[in-house]
């Protein structure tokens, strides 16, 4: 087959980490099929391709008029037998055979004013666009591929997708932070702590700061939990965009270090040094950091929202995220527990080796063999 997958987000992260697991497997699993990987210019001379695996240039802005217009375009000269679009932003006007990969509904769910940069007008015209593009993607799609059963339930129960039409592939902790946090050393990590003037102890947060995170009722739990425990610190880590920008200037509170970007080692050694790992989401997809906080022998404590419950199982504490002082309670049962904290450590060990991008490439393959 000439299959086709859509890299344009190959170095993002979120879905570009999805992209490039999922292409750097398939290119260990699959010599037969016949690859093109298209990508933004930007990326495009980074690629290394191999016997069955081309890249195409496909310069085109994702949410943009070219990645409706002149995207199809493309894709019907090269004859393809199946596109993989690894997110919901779909030509309307393709009219090829397609999978598509739905990671989440959030931006359904989740457009308040506090959760855009864009005036209300724009912001409302934004949401009927995505709507209908969205509508395309899954109801022209072969197959639709989530990364949860929480996922899955979404569609069918908002949406009425027919549920042979949806695969589930669960996703996983990257191989490059699997070895840093083997081979990373104490000394390592005291480095890090030093470079960001981090003192223990510290509970640790990494990832975006929009509304939808819940950074705020981490940092409300946080508070309270500092009346009990006065040397603790919180660690927010992730991009220093606009949300972080505005999270810092609301909350100018004593014990809260924000690191701004961190790179792999320094976060493999953010969690390995934390008493716990908090994921206070209201919604996620899946959540790769709570299994990433149990490779490097993190105890997690985690919203009981979305697909959380799901990834972790019995390996993590939840909360309900509505409820700081829950978050707190649950937060505070790890602080002042040795056994428990060792406990969940243990779990979360066998937990997070349970998923592997491996295993989703083969589930995925599979879906291609039978859609196109």
């Amino acid at each position: 087959m000439k299959i086709a997958v859509d890299a344009r987000f190959f170095n993002e992260s979120g879905v570009g980490r999805y992209v490039r697991n999922l292409i750097s497997n398939l290119a260990a699993l699959d010599k037969k099929n016949q690859y093109y990987i298209l990508l933004l210019k930007k990326d495009y001379d980074k690629f290394k391709e191999t016997k069955n695996f081309t890249k195409v240039l496909a310069d085109f802005r994702w949410y943009g008029f070219a990645e409706q217009f002149k995207l199809p375009k493309l894709l019907k000269e090269l004859k393809l037998d199946l596109v993989h679009f690894p997110h919901f932003n779909v030509p309307i006007f393709y009219t090829g055979k397609f999978v598509v990969t739905i990671h989440d509904l959030i931006h359904q769910h989740r457009h308040t004013i506090r959760a855009t940069r864009l005036d209300p007008f724009t912001s409302k015209i934004k949401q009927i666009g995505y709507r209908k593009v969205f509508k395309v993607a899954t109801n022209k799609s072969q197959k639709i591929l989530v990364p949860s059963k929480s996922v899955k339930q979404l569609l069918l129960d908002e949406w009425g997708i027919d549920k042979e039409r949806i695969v589930v592939t669960p996703e996983a902790v990257d191989s490059s932070v699997l070895e840093i946090a083997n081979e990373i050393s104490k000394v390592d990590c005291e480095k890090v702590l030093s470079k960001f003037k981090i003192k223990q102890p510290y509970l640790f947060y990494v990832g975006n700061a929009h509304p939808h995170k819940n950074v705020e009722g981490l940092i409300g739990a946080f508070k309270e939990l500092r009346q009990k425990y006065k040397s603790l610190s919180l660690v927010l880590s992730g991009y220093d965009h606009y949300f972080w920008q505005r999270v810092k200037k609301e909350n100018p509170y004593e014990g809260i270090i924000y690191t701004g970007f961190v790179t792999d080692e320094e976060m493999v050694a953010l969690y390995k040094e934390a008493e716990t790992f908090v994921m206070p989401s209201f919604e996620e997809g899946f959540g790769i950091p709570v299994l990433e906080a149990m490779a490097c022998t993190c105890p997690v404590v985690a919203s009981s929202a979305g697909s959380l419950p799901e990834v972790g199982e019995e390996a993590a504490l939840y909360f309900d995220p509505a409820k700081p002082d829950d978050m707190a309670e649950k937060i505070s049962l790890v602080l002042g527990s040795e056994k428990l904290r060792q406990k969940l450590i243990e779990k979360g060990l066998k937990r997070y080796k349970q998923f592997s991008w491996r295993k989703l490439a083969e589930k995925t393959l599979e879906v291609y063999q039978k859609c196109g």
